[in-house]
């Protein structure tokens, strides 16, 4: 009986991680069953393959969740963050190993005691980001301890963006990946270390907390933090590392834009608009604005400050007209979402661009150096550049893990060289690599 690989999800990321695994099925005599609420999503990514199979699968029943993870040998969970616990609980309970691309949550944390009793791997973080930037990271930590260095300094950026041939809008800005994570990207309270002090930058102050990154051959952007970076110094073994900070690219110039809509409450998901399906979007602008006679542009303009290149930004998105929204009881994220895809949709032809970018400052041999180690990929006629980036870790782990070449026990994030290394070699043979530089610094 050949073994079996269950994918739950078959949805922007899946393409890669599928299509590596049923390339790989004849030879190590697999099957790839692929489960969706979305039948026909499903037998299209399996695209008639003999060793495929496209399954109708809803997570929330517990009888279909509870009879396809018992007979797989491996569960593969794209899943939204939030439903990634049940399906992690169903392979605990039946015995199996589990993969995902997500942040370790607290409700799978939890597990890690039933988890290793039972000698299985449950691996998370294992995409693009979080995933290659644990990877690479890791791999550049260990090569500076083995040197003696003294690393001072790491700051990770990570941007999924559009390429330069098909960056054709004002924003410079594509949806490569789920727009309601977009819209929402953000929410809470980001936490880093600079010079041994913890920062704390809340939600309202994100989009004006930006550093200026330069990339070779693709220009200039600018970086905001993300999430929890304090909790990677543990993980990355650098605890007594001055600066830590973790973030996200932009192309220079959209989150001035952007933090319009964060600063007037537009990407508030927690409550509907009335009567949202009768308003138009000039409507659903004004009723966040004080009461004035101004026109919009020139309330935004003159009352609140934004520049004109916002506000012309603004106008291309189409906020300014009186077109009906037509979506019922939406909150305000959904009604800004519903604007956003029609506008930030990627063209069939069009190629995306995932940009990750290392700076390590570090002190060898009384001497202090800036190490810059950059990855760009760029989509090909099948697929993203972010589904290979967030697919193929976890295609490549889902490799090793079935010919046991990972070991490893409990609830485990990529920073083990164990992990790291064997994947990161295998990647470079989809063109997912690092160019490194080091510059020497003042001392």
């Amino acid at each position: 009986m050949p073994k079996k690989i269950f994918i739950i999800g078959a949805g922007l990321s899946s393409g890669s991680l599928i299509r590596y695994l049923l390339d790989q099925a004849p030879k190590e005599d697999w099957q790839i069953v692929v489960g969706d609420m979305n039948l026909a999503l499903a037998e299209a990514k399996i695209a008639k393959n003999p060793y495929g199979k496209a399954i109708f699968f809803d997570v929330h029943d517990s009888k279909i969740c509870e009879e396809q993870i018992s007979k797989t040998d491996l569960v593969v969970s794209l899943l939204p963050a939030f439903l990634h616990y049940k399906a992690a609980a169903t392979a605990l309970k039946f015995g199996k190993n589990f993969l995902t691309a997500s942040y370790v949550s607290p409700e799978i944390k939890a597990l890690d005691k039933e988890i290793q009793a039972k000698n299985l791997l449950f691996l998370n973080e294992l995409g693009a980001d979080p995933g290659i930037d644990h990877l690479s990271a890791m791999q550049i930590f260990d090569e500076l301890k083995a040197k003696g260095a003294e690393i001072l300094s790491f700051k990770s950026y990570t941007g999924g963006l559009i390429a330069p041939a098909y960056d054709n809008n004002p924003w410079n800005y594509k949806f490569t990946w789920n727009p309601r994570n977009v819209v929402l990207a953000g929410q809470g309270v980001a936490k880093y270390l600079q010079d041994s002090q913890p920062k704390y930058v809340p939600y309202h102050r994100l989009f004006s907390s930006l550093e200026k990154i330069q990339i070779d051959n693709y220009g200039d952007f600018e970086g905001y933090p993300n999430r929890d970076s304090l909790i990677y110094r543990e993980l990355y073994g650098i605890e007594n590392i001055p600066t830590i900070l973790r973030g996200t690219l932009r192309r220079k110039g959209f989150c001035e834009s952007w933090n319009v809509f964060v600063q007037l409450g537009m990407t508030d998901d927690s409550y509907p608009i009335d009567h949202s399906e009768s308003l138009t979007y000039a409507d659903f602008l004004r009723s966040f604005l004080p009461k004035s006679d101004m026109n919009l542009k020139d309330q935004l303009e003159k009352e609140l400050h934004f520049s004109k290149q916002t506000i012309s930004k603004l106008d291309w998105l189409g906020i300014f007209e009186p077109t009906k929204i037509g979506l019922e009881k939406a909150s305000p994220a959904k009604i800004l979402q519903h604007l956003l895809e029609s506008k930030w949709k990627l063209a069939p032809k069009d190629k995306d661009l995932l940009v990750m970018q290392h700076i390590v400052e570090y002190r060898l041999e009384n001497k202090n150096y800036q190490l810059f180690s950059t990855m760009t990929l760029e989509g090909n006629e099948q697929e993203t550049a972010m589904s290979q980036a967030v697919g193929l870790p976890l295609a490549v782990g889902a490799h090793l893990l079935m010919k046991n070449q990972i070991q490893g026990k409990g609830v485990q994030i990529p920073n083990k060289r164990a992990i790291y290394e064997p994947i990161l070699k295998k990647l470079v043979d989809f063109g997912i690599s690092f160019a490194e530089k080091v510059l020497p610094m003042k001392s």
